[in-house]
């Protein structure tokens, strides 16, 4: 069942290129007195969304994540990987849902029908082939399950 829009909710679109290829999606932001451990006494309530160490294993895993999926979504000749991680947050709740807005850029790599491994391509170095796009993301781990879900994707140049 899907939730009716709400005044506070916040709609992000696709790039106009991407439309059709990258989901978009209503992003609900947390209320702030959950993003704040000192208006419940200096504790994080549990499922509250809290920021995520950078080096955090599920972060990183959720990060790959989203680079697949845009990959696979976009019609692009080159590959794309994870340029920076701009916020990261992270909700406990039936797996761990990563809330994350990044930057993916363009690789020197083409796509191949076996090349999903881009840790050894490089960037591409200069204009026009060099592009970026910013990302906001949700990703949905179960680890039990052993599943990673990109939930929602939305990228702008």
């Amino acid at each position: 069942m899907e939730a009716e829009p709400h005044e506070d909710w916040q709609t992000i679109y696709s790039a106009p290129q991407y439309q059709g290829h990258v989901v978009a999606n209503t992003v609900v932001p947390a209320p702030p007195q959950l993003l704040n451990p000192s208006s419940h006494g200096g504790r994080y309530m549990p499922g509250s969304v809290v920021n995520v160490n950078r080096d955090d294993r599920g972060l990183q895993q959720a990060v790959l994540a989203v680079a697949y999926s845009f990959n696979n979504q976009s019609n692009d000749a080159f590959l794309f990987k994870p340029l920076a991680i701009r916020t990261a947050k992270k909700q406990i709740v039936k797996g761990v849902h990563y809330i994350v807005d990044l930057d993916i850029c363009r690789t020197v790599c083409r796509k191949q029908i076996n090349n999903t491994d881009f840790s050894h391509c490089n960037f591409q170095p200069e204009p026009p082939l060099k592009q970026i796009f910013q990302c906001h993301s949700d990703i949905w781990i179960i680890p039990w399950r052993k599943q990673t879900k990109v939930v929602g994707l939305t990228c702008k140049p």
